[in-house]
């Protein structure tokens, strides 16, 4: 039973830090404004997003591997557009 919440607290987590970036996403593509988006910030954060992927990966652990793969995919995402837009 005890492991069953920690699952519950560690999907919620995933959750919440996946889907914060939604709406970041959503509005840059919308304003096409990167204006207030730090390039090392998000060069620095995709990176690392990126090395959590392969540890999930490697240790074969499947939230991690897709909590992480979102965020990787949504913080790649706006590094392009502040690439794309500056």
């Amino acid at each position: 039973m005890h492991m069953d919440i920690i699952e519950i607290i560690g999907t919620i987590a995933a959750i919440l830090t996946t889907g914060s970036f939604l709406p970041q996403v959503y509005q840059t593509w919308k304003t096409k404004s990167t204006e207030s988006l730090s390039l090392p910030m998000f060069s620095m954060f995709f990176t690392g997003v990126c090395l959590w992927v392969y540890y999930a990966f490697k240790i074969g652990s499947t939230p991690l591997l897709v909590a992480n793969g979102i965020t990787a995919i949504c913080s790649g995402a706006l590094l392009y557009f502040k690439l794309k837009y500056k």
